[in-house]
């Protein structure tokens, strides 16, 4: 009998064993150097509201390029300078493919969407929106012919000024028209009441996602949703999903050829109505890939054309390199085609440090799928982790003059263009953007052809120095609302 106690016991203790096994599979992680966190606030203290990305590079020179940070009670780990980030986004698959559960975005899309998904409804939504763009033209000849269409439009608003100012702003409508011309089908007059509103909405919402309110909202959800921090960019939202919904709605006639897809929201219908027994393609969600669309494929190039029309004013000389070489490849009157970008090294190292010098999306965070090791650390699952593209875009090892507005930094000693590997505007790996594409031929036609067409200046009585080159408080680095004079050239 006693023998038979002493077998069950052990065979409890071996059982209790492998149960703590099971429970904690991992090892213990091991966590980067960071500041001593205060009592709720974490780091907080720490952090500038208006440029939380240059704070946390100014932590990484005492802290190193990995460390951690609490922002309030969440522990994070930043992640600085083109080794460290390259290393996360490229070298770790899909263990760092997620996204940490965001309180606002939690809220607007519950988990949907593309942006801010994660696992299979990110994978399958992602997957069919590369697949869908590329049927749509995007990278070949339908593209440029709708970029081409709308610059002309956009020229004729901007000779209607005469050469005298106009607001900054006025330049996003064309690449905003180009994206709702791929997700709807059609471009919008620049007067029409549903374009008009959906710049505004998608203009107020991007301020909202920015301010102060909405970040303390998701520091301390909690909190916010006592105060009612979330509810005024929440009504934004929901107009903006009431015009969408009426826009997937909308019969669409067939065009010549018979093709029952013109556009994304097309291919999102008939996405729907097949096989999906996950339901990833329900309306639901097909609102939220829709939405997260039209607040991506309009703000971060809209808000990059303008930033480079404010610098070309800002940098004169730079300006007539561009138009000089602009003059002579393609002549007084030809248009820019995305094939003539090999010929124009100039123009093309300056859109690219144009993206380089603005730093639109700094510190969009990652969050760990799977326990990882980064920089020799070794960090749990759900760990929220911050790869800073500000970091790599301002990298001073990687850059000769990082903090100013230098083309030089992609051309070499010849003038020709050369690729950096610390380009990283779109950031990098299986989450690079989806629109990058789409992005970097509507910048090269537009920028081309407006430079082509006119001198950008400051307005009368104000010097190019005098420019404000500060960004805005938003959710982008967006440019401060301004105005400018585009004068015809001769």
């Amino acid at each position: 009998m006693a023998h038979l106690l002493l077998l069950l016991l052990g065979l409890l203790g071996l059982w209790g064993l492998l149960c703590a096994c099971a429970r904690n599979p991992s090892p213990a992680p091991r966590w980067p150097p960071g500041p001593r966190p205060l009592p709720l606030v974490g780091n907080l203290h720490l952090l500038r509201v208006s440029q939380q990305d240059r704070s946390l590079m100014e932590l990484s020179e005492r802290y190193g390029p990995v460390f951690t940070i609490h922002l309030g009670r969440q522990r994070t780990v930043v992640l600085t300078g083109l080794a460290a980030v390259r290393e996360a986004l490229v070298g770790t698959g899909q263990a760092l493919a997620d996204r940490p559960p965001i309180a606002i975005f939690q809220l607007i899309q519950q988990g949907g969407g593309i942006f801010f998904s994660s696992g299979a409804r990110w994978r399958a939504a992602r997957q069919f929106t590369v697949r869908t763009l590329h049927s749509l033209g995007v990278g070949r000849w339908p593209l440029t012919d709708k970029v081409l269409q709308e610059l002309k439009c956009l020229v004729g608003q901007l000779d209607s000024f005469g050469g005298w100012p106009f607001p900054l702003a006025l330049l996003g409508w064309a690449p905003s028209n180009v994206t709702f011309a791929l997700l709807f089908g059609q471009r919008f007059d620049y007067q029409d009441p549903v374009f008009v509103s959906l710049l505004g909405l998608i203009d107020e919402v991007m301020v909202l996602l920015g301010s102060p309110g909405l970040q303390l909202f998701n520091m301390y959800p909690w909190l916010g949703a006592l105060l009612q921090l979330h509810r005024p960019v929440l009504r934004k939202i929901e107009e903006i999903r009431a015009i969408l919904r009426t826009l997937l709605a909308a019969p669409r006639p067939l065009k010549p050829g018979g093709n029952p897809v013109q556009s994304y929201v097309d291919a999102l219908t008939q996405q729907g109505q097949g096989d999906d027994p996950q339901g990833l393609f329900a309306e639901a969600n097909a609102v939220a890939c829709t939405l997260d669309m039209v607040m991506a494929g309009t703000e971060t190039t809209s808000a990059t054309l303008q930033w480079a029309t404010l610098l070309m004013a800002r940098h004169p000389d730079v300006q007539g390199r561009v138009q000089e070489e602009l003059d002579r490849v393609l002549g007084p009157g030809r248009p820019p085609r995305p094939e003539d970008q090999d010929a124009l090294p100039y123009t093309r190292a300056v859109l690219h440090e144009v993206q380089r010098y603005i730093t639109l999306l700094p510190d969009v965070p990652r969050c760990a799928a799977a326990d990882i090791q980064l920089g020799g650390y070794l960090l749990p699952k759900g760990t929220p982790v911050i790869p800073l593209l500000t970091s790599v875009l301002l990298d001073k090892t990687q850059w000769q003059t990082p903090d100013q507005f230098n083309p030089g930094h992609f051309l070499d000693a010849d003038g020709q263009f050369v690729k950096r590997e610390a380009f990283l505007p779109f950031s990098a790996g299986r989450r690079v953007c989806v629109g990058e594409r789409l992005a970097r031929t509507e910048l090269f036609l537009l920028f081309a052809g407006l430079l082509q067409r006119y001198r950008l200046l400051p307005p009368p009585g104000v010097s190019p120095a005098a420019l404000d080159t500060t960004p805005a408080l938003a959710f982008t680095m967006r440019p401060r609302a301004q105005a400018l004079c585009a004068v015809p050239r001769p």
